[in-house]
């Protein structure tokens, strides 16, 4: 049996590609829309992908399951489990519904899908087997159930998706889920989840990426609970502290119950000359992306722009910036070549931003503007009409500027009809160091709103020796 993690550091995703050598076959799980890493592992390995499967209706990406199929000829596999309000639509008609105890099988190799609820309701993880070395599953795919360290928060539906108290039944379910699924595997089977640190699809999960049964059946904060069957205590305990969850996590979840887009192969993007890019701008037909540090950006950038600094985290701040339900117009990014270019419009395409066309590998020759700064020593003589902290409420409540508002960069353009109107006044804005207020305020700039960003943000302003508030939790 072949075994391969594919780990997405943007959005600390993990699918997996499990094959059969001795059949040539090879099944994906979680795979994300930009395809050339399992092509290229089943070329590697000589090896034909015939199954395409996912362990939910994910939030925090859009699934590649339909873009696999369509460009390989895999069979699908979703889940059928959860009640009809988390039945997949009529885009899936062609793929296998599968019921809790459905086998795949890949030559010597059967994945058995275990219907865990929790995190959703349709929730599936998967037991495998490897024919030729045993008859038991040595292996567990748990998705959003189980990571290391941690369990896939219930709260995303009401956060993100517009529900109501689902959270409650829904660590109901967790707790179920781990008494009669989970726990009652071998010490031994490994646990091989959907997520690392840095998701927000957990409020505390490990970097390691796996596990096993028996480490956390004996060291994870929640198997206490379990040993004494106190399922209020779970539910209190796992309920609480859990971080933002970013807005586009609603969009992302009605997508890809849908049915996500099938985009194909992608056009080569077109290099804009400084020309060819102003005109486009000054007939606001496209949308540049700056993609450098905040600190360059701060030197001079084009106005109404968005900053999406860099590739490494394209999807993740990208997400925030761009809602493509509603914006529609090309983006242009900043970038030092084709490559470079290219790499990002992966990463975007993973949260459903297909709208990439071109780049360009310089400002020169465009007109450039300054975004206001405030620096700490400023502050208090700054007229404002709101300081809006931008970080997480969990960063918010351990130390905050006095007055400031919390409302994290993830949520922010969701969620204009919380700020004062765009012709009100300034807002001071500021994250940890400087990198997400740099996204958020680009945005807010866009909408119309003006916006000044505190330099150096919140570690400039504690270093220059203020004192911060902590605790209690200030939404605007």
């Amino acid at each position: 049996m072949l075994l391969e993690r594919i780990y997405d550091e943007d959005l600390a995703q993990a699918s997996y590609f499990i094959g059969c050598q001795a059949r040539g076959e090879a099944i994906v799980v979680d795979p994300r829309r930009d395809l050339d890493v399992y092509l290229e592992l089943a070329a590697k390995h000589a090896m034909s992908i015939v199954a395409v499967t996912e362990t939910h209706i994910h939030a925090d990406y859009l699934s590649g399951t339909r873009e696999l199929a369509a460009r390989t000829g895999a069979r699908m596999y979703i889940s059928d489990e959860g009640g009809p309000d988390w039945t997949y639509g009529s885009d899936f008609d062609s793929a296998v519904r599968m019921k809790h105890g459905h086998r795949i099988r890949l030559g010597n190799i059967v994945l058995e899908a275990v219907h865990t609820p929790g995190h959703t309701p349709e929730h599936m993880s998967f037991l495998i087997t490897d024919g030729a070395q045993t008859d038991e599953p040595g292996f567990m795919l748990t998705g959003d159930f189980v990571f290391v360290g941690d369990l896939g928060r219930p709260d995303l539906l009401d956060e993100a998706a517009g529900f109501i108290d689902t959270r409650f039944q829904g660590a109901k379910d967790l707790f179920t889920s781990l008494r009669d699924r989970f726990l009652t595997l071998p010490d031994y089977v490994q646990v091989l989840p959907a997520h690392g640190s840095g998701s927000a699809c957990g409020k505390a999960l490990g970097a390691i990426p796996s596990t096993t049964v028996g480490y956390e059946r004996n060291f994870s904060w929640w198997s206490r609970y379990l040993k004494n069957d106190d399922e209020q205590g779970f539910i209190d305990e796992l309920l609480s502290g859990q971080p933002d969850a970013h807005a586009y996590f609603g969009r992302m979840k009605m997508e890809n119950k849908v049915g996500p887009a099938v985009i194909g192969e992608q056009p080569e993007l077109v290099e804009y000359t400084a020309e060819q890019l102003s005109a486009e701008l000054a007939a606001d037909t496209v949308i540049l992306v700056d993609t450098r540090h905040n600190s360059d950006v701060h030197r001079g950038t084009v106005e109404r722009s968005l900053n999406i600094p860099g590739v490494d985290k394209a999807a993740s701040y990208g997400a925030w910036v761009v809602d493509p339900l509603v914006e529609q117009r090309p983006l242009v990014l900043l970038a030092a070549d084709l490559d470079e270019a290219e790499a990002m419009r992966d990463h975007l395409v993973r949260v459903g931003i297909d709208t990439v066309r071109g780049y360009v590998t310089s400002l020169s020759g465009l007109d450039l503007v300054t975004p206001r700064l405030v620096q700490p020593e400023e502050l208090d003589s700054v007229e404002r009409v709101l300081l809006l902290d931008v970080r997480n409420k969990t960063e918010f409540a351990e130390g905050h500027l006095p007055g400031a508002r919390q409302l994290s960069g993830g949520r922010v353009m969701w969620n204009l009809d919380l700020l004062p109107d765009p012709g009100a006044g300034t807002i001071v804005t500021y994250c940890q160091s400087g990198v997400r207020n740099s996204v958020a305020a680009s945005a807010l700039r866009r909408a119309g709103y003006d916006v000044a960003e505190l330099d150096g943000s919140y570690a400039a302003w504690k270093a220059a020796g203020n004192v911060p508030e902590i605790g209690a939790l200030a939404t605007v």
